[in-house]
């Protein structure tokens, strides 16, 4: 298996799809008919802080409306859509995984925003868009799952315009993991190389930006992945009890050590954001 089958792979059985979304959605309004934007905003952005998150990048990449936008590692589109819905950018984003681009289609033609929002299947490390093309390039918590960074920042570059934004979160490693630890965190996340803050500040600008700010989002993100984890955890249980599929043991055993991790500020998150020179 290749290291991006991995990566499509972990994605393709994630917990969350688009199936499970819309089953959430007819849940709690009854059908799926007419659905606005802000009434699939509920369910369809599995970012770490939802919402505001979305609103603090679109701060940081001057988002606002008519802004060329690209989504990288875009999944199954909620802050495309989003960031279309609440300030009028036209957003391409790009997802290697072929059942999250088919399922950010469907949401975005249930709220009738394909007019702004597509999803591209595609890789961040050769990105189908052209040079200078774009305002602004955003993603959440995804890039952890390249291969090589580097050439997902040289692209971000390449198809912004001088003087346009990257604005991203990502995960950080100020210690390097054990290898055990790097070989769970791959069988589980499909994790590849993690980057230090420093790390993340020299590849930014090796690729032609100036970097504006770096945010230490650790603690914030340690009080959701416990959260999760143990929401995660009691589904598991359940599903054990009723003699159901309790999804990948690797995936399990991996969370478990990414809050541990994460919990003794041996990993952590960051916000970033930079602009093209």
């Amino acid at each position: 298996m290749t290291e991006i089958c991995s990566a499509v792979d972990f994605y393709a059985r994630h917990p969350i799809s688009a199936e499970i979304i819309l089953a959430k959605l007819n849940d709690a309004r009854g059908n799926l008919d007419n659905v606005t934007p802000d009434e699939l905003f509920a369910h369809d952005q599995d970012h770490y802080g939802g919402l505001t998150v979305n609103d603090v990048l679109a701060e940081r990449a001057q988002i606002k409306a008519g802004s060329r936008v690209a989504d990288f590692c875009a999944g199954l589109g909620g802050p495309a859509r989003y960031l279309a819905h609440r300030y009028g950018a036209d957003v391409t984003g790009i997802e290697l995984t072929p059942a999250r681009v088919a399922g950010a289609e469907q949401l975005t033609r249930l709220v009738g925003l394909q007019d702004k929002v597509r999803v591209l299947q595609g890789d961040v490390m050769q990105v189908p868009l052209p040079d200078a093309s774009m305002d602004a390039v955003i993603s959440q918590e995804a890039f952890l799952h390249v291969p090589e960074l580097p050439r997902a920042f040289a692209e971000a570059r390449r198809i912004l315009r001088p003087g346009g934004r990257f604005a991203f979160t990502n995960w950080v490693a100020e210690q390097p993991l054990t290898q055990a630890d790097r070989e769970l965190m791959w069988d589980g996340m499909a994790v590849q190389r993690l980057y230090s803050f420093e790390e993340h500040r020299k590849l930014l600008e090796d690729a032609g930006f100036s970097v504006v700010s770096a945010e230490d989002l650790t603690a914030g993100w340690a009080t959701i992945l416990e959260l999760r984890f143990a929401m995660y955890r009691k589904l598991r249980g359940e599903a054990e009890r009723a003699g159901t599929p309790a999804g990948h043991d690797a995936f399990y055993r991996s969370y478990a050590l990414l809050v541990e991790l994460v919990q003794s500020v041996r990993l952590g998150g960051g916000r970033f954001a930079a602009v093209a020179r």
